[in-house]
């Protein structure tokens, strides 16, 4: 495995909205094990594709960090997302603290809904649909941004 190199803002290709991806073959297969080990060295949370330079629909989570910090979770979760569609966002807004691998040292309180539901695409190309919430819902949220050229930094209060 090799860790790959992470855009930082401002790079103009963090702007780019994805692709979808077509098939998941053995490339993408290397490619998310490289993102995952990426993501570990670099000490995230998740990491999605147009931060490597890939302008596919593609993003990897891992919250187990946060049952350490977040005393709300219980779980954690860890998962590759492909072709995700985020179908609805309710629940309560909430503010929390993020940050990003492309802006790195600048945490920021956001506010996000606090549940979701995804549909998207496993590593076997299966379709599922699912709801989380809290702070699994808030990293998918942040990741799925990603794919469409969003920062976390353009939620801001514009007085920040």
């Amino acid at each position: 495995m090799e860790k790959l190199k992470i855009l930082e803002f401002p790079d103009k290709k963090l702007r780019r909205i994805s692709e979808p991806i077509t098939v998941f073959d053995q490339s993408l297969k290397t490619l998310s094990a490289n993102m995952l080990k990426t993501m570990y060295e670099e000490k995230g949370v998740g990491l999605a594709a147009p931060q490597i330079n890939k302008g596919i629909r593609l993003f990897l989570i891992d919250t187990s960090p946060f049952l350490e910090y977040e005393k709300s979770e219980t779980e954690a979760l860890k998962m590759v997302f492909i072709n995700p569609v985020i179908t609805s966002e309710t629940g309560d807004d909430w503010e929390f603290n993020e940050g990003c691998l492309s802006i790195p040292d600048i945490r920021e309180d956001i506010c996000r809904k606090s549940l979701i539901t995804i549909e998207y695409l496993d590593e076997k190309f299966e379709k599922h649909i699912q709801k989380y919430e809290g702070v699994i819902a808030r990293v998918i949220l942040h990741e799925y941004d990603h794919l469409n050229g969003v920062l976390f930094t353009d939620k801001l209060s514009p007085l920040r």
